[in-house]
Formats: structure tokens, C-alpha cells, sequence
């Protein structure tokens, strides 16, 4: 095998591949990326058995072969050659060995037999259907902080992707909850997905797609089944297992009669919080607010180091009310706001808040509450 390839495309390409692959591997060949060569085309695949990605860019083949090599040392080469090289990688069949050449640079890395790499067999999709670019990004950016990290609700560590709503005005809706705060965003629902499964795409896919879809342009193809999901966005194909679980029914907590109405300015709101929040301990992240007319004062005690106070004109006309929020839960929601208002619906201390954007639809947000 003999590829010549520019530096800049199998860096990106390598950028976006080894990433999938753990730095701390039990299997030797899951630490490779697998390079296949084939008309003028080079394909790089990784895979941690959970999560494959396979990125397909141009080069120079003569003759065109296979092999795997360490992903992250391969990775690292490639980086810090001299931008604008091209770089030549050669293998040969009876040497276990990859060449990389550019420029005055020469470098031998172990490799390991094609056959010996696994493939993450996709099986049939039942569902497939095309999103744009910005509003995939859109539904992730929303609902990721929100992902629970605790491994033992492992049907929490995804965002579930399904369709919600009548058929006429069905939407594409993705959640996620960690049980303290609650994201939801919708969109109107893609041809191709009606009666599609819901879905618990992993944490670590959501992040990698997120990663893929840096720019906002074009869109790209989703296909799915009960356990599998894949995306094809241009010239990479992310396939990946869902989490095998069922997902709480998150409507329960989406509170319907919180009759308090704050309406308070993002910007203002998002800095108060993040001052007050200044002498709070890492243990105790809670902020008091503390609810009358047209006022809120914002407070953050911590017996160790002292506390802190502010007040805010704001837009409320009920009932006074204190209530307690993690801070840093309440700056995570904040800054999830698009406009310029956000709108925070409350019923009592102890009851869960609904927080809206009040310019953009479709995007909600629950918080519960703190004992203060």
C-alpha cells in the first residue's frame, strides 16, 4: 500500500477520528485506527466497540492496501509535521510496519492486520430522515448539560430522541434529565421519522456529533433503529449502539400550574447570579431568591467565608416567595437562553420551576428547588 496525502485533510480527518478511541485500551487493536486505501480514496476508521466513526478523504493510491496503526501516537505525528506538507504512508505486506514520510521527516509505527479490526455491524435501519446542520447542533447545545453522569441511572447518560404530539403537529423532540434540572427542545418533525423509536442516544456520541457539526452549514443524514443509530455528515459516518433502557416518563415533571410569574432580564439575571455566587462553597452552591413586588433579591450565605446580596428590578406581581436554586444549575439554564427575557413560572418553595425563553419557542427547562 502507497498513499500520498495533504497533511491538512488527514489531520482533520484523524481530528475528528481518534477521538473515539480510549486511551487506556485492554484490546490492542481498538487503540489502532484502521487505514484503508482504495481509488484515490483513503478511509479512517475507529471504534470503542460502542461508537464507530469513518471519515473517507482524497489522496494518491498506488496500489491501494489496509492496515491499522496507534491512533493517538499516528495522530500526534501527523500534527506536528510542517503545515503544507504532504504526507506519504507506505506499508508492505510482509513487514508489520507503516512508513510516514514528509519532507525531511521519516517515522516507522507498529501496525497490527486489518482482519484482526472489529466491525460494529449496523444491521437494518428502520427510519431515516435528513436534519439541518443547526438544528441538530441546536437540539444538542440545549439538552446537553442537562445529561446525567451518574453511571448507575444509565438511561439517564443520553439524550432521548423521539416523536411527540399529534400527527399534524408532531415534533422531533430531544430530553434530558439528571434528575435535579430537566431540558426539552423541539422541532417540527423531519419527513421520514414519523412512528420512528425513541431512542437514547449515549453521551459520548452526542458529544462526538456535536464536535463533527461545527459548522452550521448544509445537513445531514440520520438513520435509526431500536438499537442502533448512524449520521452521515459529508464525508464522515458516525454509527452508534443506544442506551438499552427506558427512558422516565419526563412529562410527569414538567410542572402545568405554576402561577407565580417572574419575567426578568437574561443578561442582568445571569450576572447577578454568577456575583452572589462568588463566596459559595463548592459543597453548598445555593442561592436564596427572594420574591416581591417588581423585586428580587438575590442571596448566597456561606458560613465560611461570609455571604452576598443583590437586588434586581424584575417584572412580578405575586405573591412573595423565597426559594432556593443550586447556582450553578441556574447559570447552566441561563445560558441556555436565547433572548433577551427569560420567564421563570413558580409555585411554592419545595415544587419544581419551569423556566422559558420568552422569544424562542419550543425550549423549556425545569430546576428544582433547594432547601435554603
Amino acid at each position: 500500500m502507497k498513499v500520498t496525502v495533504e497533511r491538512s485533510a488527514l489531520l482533520k480527518s484523524l481530528g475528528h477520528v481518534h477521538r473515539v478511541v480510549e486511551r487506556r485500551n485492554t484490546i490492542p487493536i481498538l487503540a489502532n485506527v484502521l487505514l484503508r486505501a482504495d481509488k484515490g480514496k483513503l478511509s479512517l476508521k475507529a471504534t470503542d466497540l460502542d461508537l464507530e466513526v469513518i471519515e473517507t478523504i482524497a489522496a494518491e493510491v498506488s496500489p491501494g492496501g489496509s492496515t491499522t496503526v496507534p491512533a493517538h501516537m499516528f495522530y500526534e505525528i501527523v500534527r506536528k509535521l510542517p503545515e503544507g506538507t504532504q504526507v506519504v504512508l507506505e506499508a508492505s505486506g510482509d513487514r508489520a510496519i507503516l512508513a510516514i514520510r514528509a519532507g525531511r521527516s521519516r517515522f516507522t509505527l507498529q501496525t497490527l492486520p486489518e482482519s484482526d479490526f472489529p466491525d460494529l455491524a449496523a444491521g437494518e435501519m428502520t427510519h431515516t430522515f435528513k436534519l439541518g446542520n443547526a438544528e441538530l447542533k441546536r437540539l444538542i447545545d440545549k439538552t446537553q448539560f442537562a445529561i446525567s453522569t451518574e453511571e448507575t441511572r444509565y438511561y439517564l447518560n443520553g439524550i432521548y430522541l423521539h416523536s411527540a404530539g399529534p400527527a399534524k403537529s408532531a415534533t422531533l423532540r430531544a430530553v434530558a434529565t439528571d434528575g435535579h434540572r430537566l431540558a426539552q427542545v423541539e422541532l417540527p418533525l423531519p419527513d421520514g421519522a414519523a412512528g420512528m423509536p425513541g431512542v437514547i442516544v449515549p453521551r459520548k456520541t452526542v458529544g462526538e456529533m456535536q464536535r463533527l457539526i461545527e459548522d452550521n452549514e448544509g445537513e445531514l443524514q440520520v438513520e435509526l433503529s431500536t438499537g442502533k443509530v448512524r449520521f452521515t455528515v459529508g464525508d464522515v459516518v458516525l454509527t452508534s449502539k443506544l442506551i438499552d433502557g427506558t427512558f422516565p416518563d419526563y412529562g410527569r415533571v414538567i410542572p402545568a400550574g405554576n402561577d407565580k410569574e417572574l419575567v426578568v432580564d437574561k443578561k442582568d439575571f445571569e450576572a447577578a447570579v454568577d456575583r452572589v455566587s462568588t463566596v459559595s462553597s463548592e459543597r453548598g452552591r445555593a442561592v436564596k431568591l427572594a420574591l416581591s413586588s417588581g423585586r428580587l433579591v438575590l442571596t448566597v450565605t456561606n458560613p465560611d467565608s461570609g455571604s452576598a446580596t443583590e437586588e434586581l428590578e424584575v417584572d412580578y406581581a405575586a405573591d412573595a416567595l423565597d426559594i432556593g436554586f443550586n447556582s450553578r444549575y441556574l447559570l447552566d439554564i441561563a445560558a441556555q437562553i436565547e433572548g433577551d427575557v427569560a420567564v421563570l413560572k413558580l409555585a411554592d418553595p419545595g415544587s419544581p420551576t419551569l423556566i422559558q425563553d420568552k422569544d424562542a419557542k419550543g425550549a423549556l427547562y425545569v430546576l428544582m428547588p433547594m432547601r435554603v
